[in-house]
């Protein structure tokens, strides 16, 4: 039977989109589901204010009666403004193995790319740099992250027979706590703050956090302004952002670094791994899934997912960097983790790899963007 490409346009229809993978990938140790709360949320107009500059269309796959696959186009229209690029984007492709099904979705959106006058289809690749990006490649059997895309290895293969080439490569990192704080790295922090005046800010309430998380996005954006694929993250995206995230954070593994002037100048988000619970119940937040996310934020964990580590570009070589690092060591050593897992990094990024040199760490995933001509 021949596969059927339907597009998704009902509530229900955008919830079994959703919900593919978790089927897809049943009983694979390594898969973690995302939070179809937060999926559903991220794919719907009006909540996700990233579609004030960007468009979808999202299909299904049948064969045989059966949901046999799923993909998102994305048209980016600011990156696309900022890079000069003529791109649409794909996205959450997932199918089984079956070229007739890959193809057909893949061939869905090229067809909606060209209707737009589109040259080039590029991804998989999110809304913005906040979103999911990359397909795994190699580390097929580590355990997921939250933040991150799991596939199957037979994915790159379907990739290659399309006609798909690489576009870049992001790797990831586990960084395992050292047994002990470097007093050279200590000497170091403080000899940095006392020159430029810099200095160090823990949050021990949550509502310090809150009257700094705007401006700290902000430099986050900037930070991250000249990497592969980023968009300006507009104040809409940003409040939405904050809102989301910020009431769950764990101030225990957040600090920033403040000027003489008091303006945030770099900034490092760590958070507890919700992976387990999110596994534990299969990304539903009910009945227990809530209670299992809140334990695995709040409560004891040893292993941390990290976030951000970003420092405006003018003090970007003054060391802010080195302060940041200090005290993360401090805090993983004091509260017992065993090592955090880095979210992807551009490969040929080596400033930011070049921040755990001299720790032990382990490269053990890659994840790849595509890129075709259409």
């Amino acid at each position: 039977m021949s596969v059927l490409i339907k597009e998704v346009l009902t509530k229900k229809e955008l919830k079994t989109w959703v919900d593919f993978p978790n089927k897809l990938y049943k009983g694979v140790p390594a898969y973690v589901p995302f939070l179809m709360a937060d999926e559903i949320s991220t794919f719907t107009k009006g909540e996700n204010p990233a579609y004030d500059f960007c468009e979808t269309r999202l299909f299904l796959a049948y064969k045989d009666r059966k949901i046999v696959g799923r993909i998102a186009g994305l048209i980016n229209y600011a990156a696309n403004k900022k890079w000069g690029t003529n791109n649409i984007r794909f996205t959450r492709f997932d199918f089984i193995d079956d070229y007739e099904v890959s193809s057909a979705l893949f061939n869905a959106v090229v067809e909606w790319g060209k209707e737009k006058g589109f040259t080039k289809i590029i991804g998989p690749i999110g809304f913005t740099d906040m979103d999911h990006e990359g397909m795994l490649i190699e580390g097929f059997d580590e355990f997921n992250m939250s933040i991150t895309f799991y596939n199957f290895p037979y994915y790159l293969e379907h990739m290659e027979k399309l006609g798909l080439q690489k576009e870049v490569d992001w790797v990831e990192y586990l960084f395992y706590t050292p047994k002990e704080r470097s007093e050279k790295h200590k000497r170091v922090s403080e000899y940095i703050q006392k020159k430029y005046g810099y200095k160090l800010v823990t949050y021990k309430e949550r509502k310090e956090l809150e009257r700094d998380a705007f401006e700290a996005f902000k430099v986050i954006d900037e930070a991250f302004s000249k990497l592969y694929g980023t968009v300006p993250l507009t104040d809409n995206v940003i409040n939405k952002t904050v809102e989301d995230n910020v009431p769950l954070m764990n101030l225990k593994y957040i600090c920033s670094v403040k000027d003489s002037n008091g303006a945030i100048v770099g900034f490092s988000v760590l958070v507890p791994s919700i992976a387990k619970a999110l596994k534990k119940s299969n990304g539903r937040l009910f009945p227990l899934g809530i209670f299992r996310m809140l334990k695995a934020l709040k409560g004891k964990n040893d292993v941390l997912e990290m976030f951000f580590i970003a420092v405006k570009p003018e003090h970007q070589g003054k060391g802010v960097t080195a302060i940041l690092v200090d005290q993360t060591v401090k805090m993983l050593i004091e509260n017992g983790v065993k090592y955090c897992e880095t979210g992807p990094e551009l490969e040929l990024n080596s400033e930011v790899q070049s921040i755990w040199k001299g720790f032990e760490t382990r490269q053990h995933k890659r994840r790849r963007c595509f890129r075709k001509e259409i």
